[in-house]
C-alpha cells in the first residue's frame, strides 16, 4: 500500500428527506470533510425500499423504511461503505429487504451484511479508491428471530437475511437464589415440561450442565448476581474466516458491528461478548472495528494498537420524520388508528419529554479520520458533531460540525468514555487525537 489512506468514520445514518449536503451552508463544512477522506464509512439503517414489502410484526423498534433515493443522497455526501447488518434490516419482512438490496445494486453501492443467503450476507464488500482498497464485514447482535440469513443447501435455497452474531446470556446467581429458581420451575410444572420436550426431540439439555434454563432465561450459581453474555463460537468462526480473506485482498480490513447490548448498570459500557469479539476479529487480521447501535457514544479501544470504536452514535437521526407506520407499529405504541405519524412519535416521546428528544447523548458525536502509511495506522483525529438537539422535529438530526464549548465538551465526554478503555484522547481546540503508542504489527495474510 504505497498512498496515505483517510479512512472516514461515522455511526447511525437514518435518512428520511433530501440532505443537501452540497447547498445548505450549515451541513456543507462537515460533507465537504466527508467528501474529501480517500473512503468514508457509515452505518445505513434505512431500507432503501421505497416502503415496499411486508411490514414485519417485530420491527427494530420503528419500521425503517425509506425512499430509495436516500441512497443517492448519501453517496452523493461522499460516502462509500455501507453497513447493512442492523435490527432494522428486516423491517419489511425478506421482500422489503430485496428491494432495498436491489436498490444498492442498481446503484454499484458497496455493501456488506445483508444478502440472499448466509453465505452471501457473512461476505466482505471490497471498496477501491486511489489511495488503495477497504475490505469491510458487517453483522449486527440486535435483531429478531428469523431476521439472520440462512444457509442454502444443496436442495433447498438459503433465506435472506442479515449476517448475525448471535450470542449467550447467563444470568449468575447465588447458590440459594438458584435453589429457590428450581423450586419455582418444578412447582409451576416448568422444568417437567422442559423435561418432555427433550424427550421428544424438540429441545436440547445445556451443553453446560451447570446452567439451569427457565423459559427463555439461563442461570448459574455463583458467588454473586451479575449477567455474563458470550457470542457464538460459530458466527466468529464464520468471520474470522472472511476477515482472513479480505487480509489477503485488500489494504485495510474493517469489521462493523450493530449491537444495542449494554452492560446492566450503563447503556455507556457495551455487554462483555462485545469486547471479546472485537479483539477476536484483530487478532483475525481485522485493522479495525467500527460499532453502532446504542444511538450514543461509547468509548473506544485500542487493542494491538488497532481501534475498536464502541459505538459512534448517529449521524443522521431523522427517525421521527417516518411517514409511514404500519398498523402493528400503532398497536406496539398504544397509539390512536386516526392519528397521523408525526402524532404518534410525539405521543411516544411525550411531546419530547421522554425518549431520544428528552436525552442530548443522542444528538452528538464524534467523527474519526484515520490516517493510514503504508497499511499501518498513523494517526486519528476526532471531530465533534451535533445534531441539533432541542430543533425543530423536521430540522434536527441533520449533522453538522459542533464548535466552540458544544464541540470541546463533546470530545471531552468521549475522553472520559474512552479513559476506562486505556485510550488517552487529547483534545486540542475544536477537534481531538489519539495516543496511538507503539505500531502494532500487521497479521501475516
Amino acid at each position: 500500500m504505497p498512498n496515505t489512506l483517510r479512512l472516514l468514520l461515522t455511526g447511525d445514518s437514518i435518512l428520511q428527506r433530501r440532505l443537501n449536503s452540497r447547498d445548505d451552508a450549515e451541513l456543507r463544512p462537515l460533507f465537504d470533510k466527508v467528501r474529501a477522506a480517500d473512503v468514508a464509512f457509515t452505518n445505513f439503517e434505512v431500507l432503501a425500499n421505497d416502503y415496499r414489502g411486508d411490514p414485519a410484526l417485530e420491527g427494530g423498534g420503528s419500521h425503517f423504511g425509506a425512499p430509495a433515493w436516500v441512497v443517492d443522497e448519501l453517496l452523493a455526501a461522499g460516502f462509500d461503505l455501507f453497513a447493512t447488518a442492523t435490527n432494522h434490516s428486516l423491517d419489511y419482512s425478506i421482500s422489503g429487504l430485496l428491494h432495498s438490496i436491489e436498490a444498492m445494486e442498481q446503484r454499484g453501492v458497496s455493501f456488506a451484511g445483508v444478502g440472499r443467503n448466509l453465505e452471501e450476507a457473512r461476505r466482505p464488500c471490497y471498496h477501491t479508491s486511489p489511495k488503495g482498497t477497504v475490505a469491510m464485514i458487517s453483522c449486527a447482535s440486535t435483531f429478531g428471530k428469523g431476521q439472520e440469513a440462512g444457509a442454502a443447501r444443496p436442495d433447498v435455497q438459503g433465506r435472506p437475511g442479515l449476517n448475525p452474531l448471535h450470542f449467550e446470556t447467563v444470568h449468575e446467581v447465588t447458590e440459594q437464589q438458584l435453589t429457590s429458581l428450581r423450586e419455582i420451575a418444578g412447582q409451576l410444572g416448568l422444568e417437567a415440561e422442559r423435561q418432555q420436550k427433550i424427550k421428544m426431540g424438540f429441545a436440547f439439555a445445556p451443553n453446560d450442565p451447570a446452567v439451569f434454563p427457565l423459559g427463555d432465561l439461563k442461570f448459574k450459581s455463583s458467588n454473586e448476581a451479575r449477567v455474563r453474555t458470550t457470542a457464538n463460537g460459530k458466527d466468529i468462526a464464520a468471520m474470522v474466516r472472511w476477515v482472513k480473506e479480505a487480509r489477503g485482498l485488500s489494504d485495510i480490513v474493517l469489521v462493523s458491528l450493530h449491537a444495542h447490548e449494554q452492560m446492566p448498570e450503563n447503556k455507556e459500557l457495551p455487554a462483555e461478548f462485545i469486547g471479546a469479539f472485537a479483539r477476536e476479529m484483530i487478532d483475525a487480521g481485522a485493522d479495525l472495528v467500527v460499532g453502532h447501535g446504542p444511538h450514543m457514544l461509547r468509548g473506544m479501544e485500542l487493542y494491538q494498537g488497532k481501534p475498536i470504536f464502541y459505538s459512534l452514535g448517529n449521524f443522521l437521526g431523522q427517525n421521527e420524520l417516518v411517514p409511514k407506520i404500519p398498523a402493528d407499529g400503532y398497536e406496539r405504541f398504544r397509539a390512536e388508528p386516526d392519528l397521523t405519524p408525526g402524532q404518534v412519535y410525539q405521543k411516544r416521546t411525550r411531546n419530547d419529554s421522554a425518549g431520544f428528544p428528552a436525552d442530548h447523548r443522542y444528538w452528538e458525536s464524534v467523527v474519526p479520520t484515520l490516517t493510514y502509511d503504508g497499511g499501518a495506522l498513523s494517526g486519528i483525529e476526532l471531530t465533534p458533531i451535533t445534531l441539533g438537539w432541542k430543533e425543530a422535529r423536521h430540522r434536527r438530526g441533520r449533522p453538522r460540525l459542533a464548535e466552540g464549548e458544544e464541540g470541546q465538551a463533546i470530545l471531552k465526554r468521549f475522553a472520559e468514555l474512552s479513559r476506562p478503555f486505556g485510550t488517552t484522547v487529547s483534545v486540542n481546540g475544536g477537534s481531538a487525537s489519539v495516543s496511538l503508542g507503539p505500531r502494532a504489527s500487521r497479521p501475516a495474510s
